[in-house]
C-alpha cells in the first residue's frame, strides 16, 4: 500500500497535484469537511438531535461570532452557540456537521450506484453493439427526460401509498433511488463511446482469437482502459448528487427533520430569513458551497491530469 501511494505521489498526478494550489486547497476543504461529518461526535460541540439537550428558550439565539451568548436569566450562564441556533434551538454548527454527514453518505451512495449500473451497461452496448446497444442508448434517453426531483416525488409517492407509517424509513431509500435512477446515464454514455473505440484495438482482437472469452474480455481488458473518465465523472458527480440531494430535502422530498441534511436544514432557516435570523439558512447554505465548489474543483483539477494531451 505504501508503495502505491508513493507511485503514485511520485508520478504525473502527484507531480500535478502538488503544482496546484487550487487542487490543494480544495483537497484540504473537502478532507476537513469529510472527517468532520465521519467524526460528527467527536467534532461537533453538541448533539443536535439528542432532544434533552434541547432547550426553546435558546431558540433563534445570533451567532457567538457576533458576541451574542445565552444570557444568565435564561440559564445559560456562559454558554455560547458560535454559529447560532435555530427554531428548535439546536445549533447551528452541530446541526451543520451531522447535515453534511448525511447529504455526503446520500451523494456518495447514490454515485457508487449511479457508476456501477452504468458501466455496466454502457460496457455492454459498446462492446456488443447491435440490437443491445439501440436498446440501451434508447433507455438512456428515456430516463434523460425524467429530472431527479420528478422522479423523487414519483417514487415517494408510491412509497407513502405502500408505506404510509415508515415515511421516514424509506425517506433515505428515496434520495438513493431517484439520483441513481438519473444518475447512471452519463456513465454509460461515457463508458459506451470509450468501449467502442478500444474493441478495435490490436489487443482485443488478440484476445478474441485466441479464444478469451467476451466476458473475460471486457472485464480484464477493456474496463482497465475505459475507468479515466468514469473516475473523473464521478468525481463532479459527487457534487451533483448532494446539490441533487439538498434541492429535493429542501422541497421536502429528502431527509426527514428528524435527521435533517443540508437541504431540510436550509428550508428550515428559509422561514425565518425574512424575520431576521439569517444565520438558519446561511451556514448551512455555506457549508453545501463548500463541499460542492471544493469537489468540482478536485474534479476539473483530476480530469486535467489525467489527459496526456495537457502533459
Amino acid at each position: 500500500m505504501k508503495k502505491t501511494l508513493a507511485r503514485w505521489f511520485d508520478g504525473d498526478v502527484g507531480y500535478s497535484f502538488r503544482n496546484s494550489p487550487v487542487a490543494i486547497a480544495a483537497a484540504v476543504i473537502a478532507f476537513a469537511c469529510v472527517f468532520s461529518s465521519l467524526f460528527a461526535g467527536w467534532v461537533s460541540p453538541h448533539n443536535p438531535f439528542d432532544l434533552t439537550t434541547l432547550v426553546m428558550d435558546h431558540s433563534r439565539l445570533a451567532p457567538s461570532l457576533a458576541g451574542h451568548a445565552v444570557p444568565e436569566s435564561q440559564g445559560g450562564g456562559v454558554r455560547k452557540y458560535l454559529l447560532g441556533t435555530d427554531d428548535q434551538g439546536r445549533d447551528i454548527l452541530s446541526a451543520v456537521i451531522y447535515g453534511a454527514r448525511i447529504s455526503l453518505v446520500v451523494g456518495v451512495v447514490s454515485v457508487i450506484f449511479s457508476m456501477l449500473i452504468g458501466v455496466l451497461l454502457g460496457l455492454l452496448a459498446g462492446f456488443r453493439g447491435g440490437w443491445t446497444d439501440t436498446v440501451l442508448m434508447r433507455l438512456c434517453d428515456v430516463m434523460l427526460s425524467f429530472p431527479p426531483i420528478l422522479v423523487a416525488l414519483l417514487i415517494a409517492g408510491v412509497g407513502r401509498a405502500l408505506f404510509p407509517n415508515a415515511q421516514d424509513s424509506v425517506a433515505f431509500g428515496v434520495l438513493i433511488a431517484s439520483i441513481t435512477l438519473t444518475g447512471w446515464v452519463q456513465y454509460a454514455r461515457t463508458v459506451r463511446g470509450s468501449t467502442m473505440v478500444e474493441r478495435g484495438k490490436e489487443y482485443v482482437q488478440a484476445a478474441r482469437v485466441t479464444g478469451v472469452a467476451p466476458l473475460r474480455i471486457m472485464r480484464r481488458h477493456v474496463l482497465p482502459n475505459v475507468m479515466g473518465p468514469v473516475l473523473v465523472l464521478a468525481t463532479i458527480q459527487v457534487a451533483t448528487a448532494i446539490i441533487t440531494e439538498a434541492t429535493l430535502s429542501f422541497l421536502g422530498v429528502g431527509a426527514p427533520p428528524t435527521s435533517p441534511s443540508l437541504g431540510t436544514l436550509i428550508r428550515v432557516g428559509n422561514d425565518y430569513l425574512f424575520s431576521g435570523e439569517w444565520w438558519i439558512t446561511v451556514f448551512p447554505g455555506l457549508m453545501l458551497v463548500l463541499i460542492a465548489l471544493s469537489v468540482n474543483l478536485l474534479g476539473d483539477w483530476l480530469r486535467d491530469a489525467l489527459n496526456p494531451r495537457l502533459r
